[in-house]
């Protein structure tokens, strides 16, 4: 494996998720693949778990870290090739990227979706920018489109609470504030469809349809409640509209996820979460929550991500 952009770039995902299982019980027993190598994390939006479990993780491996936030230490940067940079852009891409090459061993970008231009978000022109003149590989820690760490540590969690031999799982759309992208809804979805030993439901109000590329072959319910019948696991999410890009069409205060709602499922959500939004407070602090085991499983998730790329390199070399 080269990079780590997308779930797709996991080559079977049943042996990852056991190799991240394994890895739980001795976090630190690969510290040599990371000794001397240098993780470089860039920061085009702000994060909690993503920054520390992926510090974390590197650290597991013996590996130094560099943070960078582009916002505020960073030049802006232009991508368009040909660009003549007389207004806001101080530094092009191909410039940046390869100088952060020459720096970093492996580089791990996170740039979410401005939600205004659909296109232009499904062009990925950070994440691609850096791929197309890094000579490193690139590590996708959440992108305008996707959130493949999420997803893997999504899957370690399912693996590790499954009680039933081919659990139901429901991706469940939320209220919120705010509109929000469909990264962490897009990567899961990916991420079930590989999952040949679990049934899975979408389920949303009208107008809320993810990609319907992505949801091909998915089953999808628009009444929450029977959607949510007998399941064993209740993924919550909240994003905006995708045939009305970006906009929050109505906030459906109802799909609120309330114990009553979740009946015996054991529940999930990414976090950060709005508490009594998108679930209430009895959900959240219930002993059906998983959330915290989830944000546990992210350092594990990035940290096989890294063991890979690690690997990968030192047999090309």
């Amino acid at each position: 494996m080269k990079h780590y952009l997308n779930i797709s770039d996991i080559d079977h995902l049943p042996t990852w998720v056991d190799e991240a299982i394994q890895l739980k019980k001795d976090p630190r027993a690969q510290q040599h693949l990371g000794q001397g190598k240098t993780l470089g994390l860039f920061f085009f939006n702000n994060s909690l778990r993503t920054r520390l479990s992926t510090q974390k993780a590197a650290k597991n491996l013996g590996m130094e870290v560099m943070v960078m936030n582009f916002g505020t230490d960073g030049w802006q940067l232009e991508y368009e090739d040909g660009a003549v940079m007389d207004q806001g852009c101080a530094e092009h891409i191909k410039e940046a990227a390869q100088v952060v090459s020459q720096y970093c061993d492996i580089m791990a970008v996170r740039s979410f979706a401005q939600l205004q231009d659909r296109d232009a978000d499904t062009a990925e022109k950070v994440l691609n920018g850096f791929k197309k003149y890094a000579s490193i590989p690139i590590v996708n820690m959440e992108s305008a489109t996707a959130h493949p760490l999420q997803a893997l540590a999504d899957a370690i969690t399912l693996e590790e609470h499954r009680k039933a031999k081919k659990p139901k799982v429901v991706l469940s759309w939320a209220p919120h504030p705010r509109a929000l992208p469909h990264a962490v809804a897009n990567s899961f979805v990916e991420m079930m469809k590989a999952q040949t030993e679990m049934d899975f439901v979408i389920t949303h109000p009208e107008g809320y349809a993810l990609n319907p590329n992505l949801t091909a072959d998915c089953v999808i319910e628009t009444d929450q409640e029977k959607a949510l019948t007998d399941a064993d696991f209740v993924y919550v999410k909240n994003w905006s509209s995708y045939e009305s890009y970006g906009q929050v069409l109505n906030n459906h205060d109802h799909w609120t996820i309330t114990p009553e709602k979740l009946g015996k499922a054991q529940f999930m959500h990414c976090l950060p979460i709005r508490r009594n939004v998108v679930a209430t407070d009895a959900v959240l602090d219930g002993d059906q929550s998983l959330v915290i085991a989830q944000a546990n499983n992210r350092t594990f998730a990035a940290q096989l991500v890294l063991q890979k790329l690690l690997e990968h390199q030192s047999k090309i070399k």
